[in-house]
């Protein structure tokens, strides 16, 4: 294999590939560890048995309804899983742990406000099966390693706290008095508060949110990595500069006034299905959608809503009015060569296609930026999105004819080194025709996790602002640290040098979500003490610290019994409604805490007297912390009070007024560059991409049924051209092959499949294609990993034999 050496994006760190498994980090230089074996920070390198079908072009349907109940019926207590059902997403009922799309403002369905998906995730958190001690004692670390993602997150609830001590590869019980009495010592022996890393994940509550932030500052750091990092921190880059606040603007009831739905890097039927619902009502009231992705997506193409009989009868409802499959990473050729034509007709026609009014009053940059158009060869722009110049012609077309334009995005936009640049450059599309801040137009960056938004409003963010920052020092009497903290890959990089000591992680799978999977495995087994806080079993707690602690929580659907009674928590949705959730089911086991519980718990274990929080009251009744949230944080008046009310209550948003809090009070038009992708003959653009079996690194099952994927994750979709080019077959077996910064990734055995994708662009899914992404390349500004765009090579293994 030829090496060949590219400039790094990062200034900070050199990388090196050598072999031996323990080379210590010299100075600002990242040795990265590399091996032919797989270290157990990856999943099994083993098949399952692929059974491939044709794709599908309809999503939900009955098959829907009755895998959600398969997986209801399988894995939970029938009695609980008829109580979750009709309490998910229901006024002052269970906020679904799954996306954060939101719910109806008015009537919801009788019938189950929830989809597949929804289904899946309360079958995982409330499954009936538990694991403790006895699991634990018959389990060692390296039996459990060998098992896949799947399987360790079916083995059961954690049911109490466990310690691996070091030199030991079992976890044994352990007190939680004693668990955090070690953290809190660990973190005391610190030369720094800003040794250790607090990393968060989309799950956690407002309230617990709320809280962990405050401990962690208290204790002295910004170090407050989380899973808005590898996801949106794009979208909050580009839209606060450009519009002067990091959110969405649209709401639910906006998509039933829309002219236009503009979906890009989305695939709302397997990542947020509820969606669909939305999109369905939007066609039925005269609405066009305008589908812009690498993959031909189900959920894109027809919906069969299963609430609705006639529907399903009739075959469902045709989304896409257009469908472009643009190359990967082709969506500001393809947008500037939309804009390009509007531009050009704006000026035959003299005016009447751009708002003129509101580009006038409400914004700044429009004559630069209608310069920087005009720079661009169409053709080039063509060859750079792989779309004809007619299907850019009828995509202007819709736009021209369209006022109330929504566009909607998610990690295909975001995760690439111009993922900022991405976001922008659909702003300046809705700019042009003044769809901001009015009815049925707008911003609509969609969410994964269910309270990732709500988690940065609470102030989970490694660069908080000083504003926030000042008012938590008026009302709390801390003293909060200024320097910005780590980010998720500045956390892997830290610790990977051994500046960072203690990892503590709120949720998640750390291991599984971030990039470079040997890079930050490493990382970790470099802290002298790693932490999760979890409701199952998962690979992040098989790749540890000295030491390593697995605290079991209480999941959305337990119920939370405190001092003064039972709790409920709250979150964010992505539209910024504010509302509760109640759990209802009995708790798997009595040794759990609540995440707010452990937070308050670890903060007297580690400050002691000298906090200025008074950490039991907090959790003696959680509407103590939402007083403390109250005085805070702008937009929570009478908290207490309207998050009680049925189906909460909305967060200020500026820019649904056209209302922009930029420095001059303007929307801003921006100038963004083409990204460039120079590919060798033998070289193609990798994205990775989820299962209609998975949310982020939970895998629910082994079937992709939309993409007619059964039985098997280690795939690698590719071009039947490409195959053909490459003198490779489907079934055949490859190892892929990332090359950055002179140094080698593989990711062995996948197996090639021929699908529907742009030539030279492929598709494989996370985690198991995590270790061929840098963890040093990443967007400009956000720090995004680069997992939507990874240059790789793909090198045939064998011929798959049934």
């Amino acid at each position: 294999m030829e090496e060949k050496t590219k400039k790094s994006r990062s200034k900070k760190v050199k990388t090196t590939i050598v072999d031996s498994p323990a080379v210590e980090s010299k100075g600002n230089e990242i040795i990265v560890v590399t091996s032919t074996e797989n270290t157990g920070a990856q999943p099994p390198e083993s098949f399952t048995g692929m059974r491939k079908r044709k794709a599908k072009t309809k999503a939900a349907g009955l098959k829907g309804v009755s895998t959600a109940l398969n997986h209801a019926r399988k894995y939970m207590r029938v009695s609980d899983a008829k109580k979750t059902m009709f309490a998910l997403n229901q006024k002052g009922g269970i906020d679904c742990p799954g996306c954060a799309w939101p719910d109806p403002d008015d009537d919801r369905s009788r019938l189950g406000e929830y989809c597949e998906n929804g289904i899946k995730a309360i079958a995982e958190e409330a499954q009936r099966n538990s694991i403790g001690a006895d699991f634990f004692a018959q389990h060692s670390i390296s039996d459990l390693q060998a098992l896949s993602d799947f399987e360790l997150g079916k083995k059961g609830r954690l049911a109490e706290p466990m310690i691996l001590r070091a030199g030991s590869d079992r976890y044994s019980p352990i007190p939680w008095n004693e668990a955090f009495q070690l953290i809190g010592k660990e973190l005391n022996a610190l030369q720094s508060p800003d040794e250790a890393v607090f990393y968060t994940s989309g799950r956690t509550s407002n309230e617990a949110a709320f809280l962990y932030q405050l401990f962690v500052r208290e204790f002295g750091t910004n170090n407050l990595p989380d899973c808005s990092n590898m996801c949106h921190e794009s979208s909050g880059k580009a839209l606060s500069t450009t519009l002067g606040m990091g959110k969405g603007s649209v709401t639910l009831e906006d998509f039933d006034h829309a002219d236009l739905v503009i979906i890009l890097g989305q695939n709302p039927g397997t990542n947020h299905p509820r969606m669909l619902s939305a999109l369905e009502r939007c066609k039925e009231r005269g609405g066009k959608i305008l589908a812009i992705n690498p993959l031909k997506e189900a959920g894109l193409t027809n919906f069969v809503n299963p609430q609705r009989p006639m529907k399903i009868l009739r075959g469902g409802t045709q989304l896409a009015d257009l469908y472009l499959q643009v190359k990967i990473n082709g969506d500001v050729a393809l947008l500037k060569a939309i804009m390009s034509m509007l531009l050009f007709q704006e000026k035959q026609e003299l005016g009447d296609i751009f708002d003129m009014d509101f580009i006038t009053s409400r914004t700044e940059g429009y004559e630069d930026f209608a310069m920087h158009l005009q720079q661009f060869d169409f053709r080039d722009l063509e060859e750079d999105c792989g779309i004809s110049r007619g299907q850019i012609r009828k995509a202007a077309r819709m736009i021209k004819k369209s006022k109330r334009i929504i566009a909607c995005w998610a990690m295909g936009l975001t995760q690439h080194e111009n993922g900022v640049d991405n976001i922008r450059e659909v702003v300046n599309l809705l700019l042009l025709k003044g769809s901001i801040g009015i009815q049925g137009g707008g911003t609509c960056p969609v969410r994964g996790h269910s309270n990732v938004q709500g988690d940065r409003t609470m102030g989970i963010w490694e660069a908080p602002k000083a504003e926030f920052l000042d008012k938590l020092e008026e009302v709390v009497g801390i003293k909060a640290p200024r320097k910005h903290g780590f980010s998720t890959v500045d956390a892997i990089q830290a610790m990977y040098k051994r500046q960072a000591k203690v990892f503590f992680g709120l949720g998640g799978n750390f291991i599984s979500a971030t990039p470079d999977t040997e890079v930050t495995a490493q990382a970790l087994r470099n802290c002298n003490l790693t932490v999760h806080v979890s409701t199952k079993l998962n690979r992040s707690h098989l790749v540890h610290g000295k030491q390593a602690l697995i605290l079991p929580c209480l999941g959305r659907t337990d119920t939370d019994a405190q001092e003064s009674g039972e709790q409920f928590v709250s979150t964010e949705n992505s539209m910024g409604v504010v509302q509760m959730s109640k759990g209802i089911l009995s708790p798997c086991s009595g040794a759990l805490l609540s995440e707010p519980a452990i937070v308050a718990k670890l903060a007297k274990a580690t400050l002691g007297s000298k906090s200025k929080v008074d950490w039991d009251l907090m959790i003696s009744n959680y509407d103590h912390i939402r007083d403390l949230i109250e005085k805070v944080i702008p937009g929570f008046e009478q908290y207490n009070e309207r998050v009680r009310e049925p189906g909460g209550f909305y967060l200020p948003n500026p820019n649904r007024n056209q209302e922009f809090s930029t420095a001059d009070g303007k929307a801003h038009f921006t100038c963004n560059p083409l990204p460039s992708h120079k590919l060798e003959p033998d070289q193609y653009l990798m994205m990775t991409i989820r299962t209609h079996d998975q949310f982020n690194t939970t895998i629910y099952g082994l079937d992709d049924r939309y993409r007619g994927i059964y039985r098997e994750r280690r795939v690698i979709l590719m071009n039947p051209e490409d195959l053909e080019a490459e003198q490779l077959k489907p079934g055949d077996v490859l190892d892929l092959i990332s090359e950055y910064d002179g140094q080698q990734r593989i990711a062995r055995k996948f197996i090639a499949v021929a699908y529907d994708i742009p030539s030279k662009c492929v598709a494989t899914y996370f985690p198991e294609a995590n270790v061929l992404i840098p963890v040093n390349h990443y967007a400009r500004e956000s720090k995004t990993p680069i997992s939507k765009s990874v240059i790789i090579k793909v090198k045939k293994v064998e011929e798959l034999r049934s």
